[in-house]
């Protein structure tokens, strides 16, 4: 996590398939990224170094993700942007995830658009 996210941007991609090596290897030649390992999964860097995306495994707590591209914005706070989401139609897809900072949720909006709500490093 950094301290250099703002409330309400777009923060990350990640990408959760069944064959994340595949994938990862696909990018890195498709677009130039160079994969670092990241436990079991990977960051993407790009040329210079910075990074780019994630590419992770569909499996344990990843296993109920959609497999597409999941843009994560920036939330203060996770639990009272779900209850907004639902209040507003939208429905929570998996989590939340995890515990504090890097806590997130995916959820769809009413128009069927996925993506991920994501509490930052304070």
């Amino acid at each position: 996590m950094t301290a250099e996210w703002k409330i309400g941007t777009f923060v990350h991609l990640d990408l959760t398939v069944p064959d994340a090596p595949g994938l990862r290897d696909f990018y890195a030649d498709v677009v130039g990224w160079k994969p670092e390992p990241l436990g079991d999964d990977w960051m993407m860097l790009a040329a210079d170094g910075t990074p780019a995306a994630g590419v992770c495994h569909a499996r344990g707590e990843n296993a109920d993700l959609p497999p597409q591209w999941l843009a994560y914005i920036a939330v203060d706070d996770l639990d009272a942007s779900l209850a907004a989401a639902t209040r507003r139609g939208g429905e929570i897809v998996a989590g939340p995830k995890g515990e504090g900072p890097g806590s997130y949720a995916v959820i769809r909006d009413p128009a069927g658009a996925v993506l991920a709500l994501i509490r930052p490093a304070t």
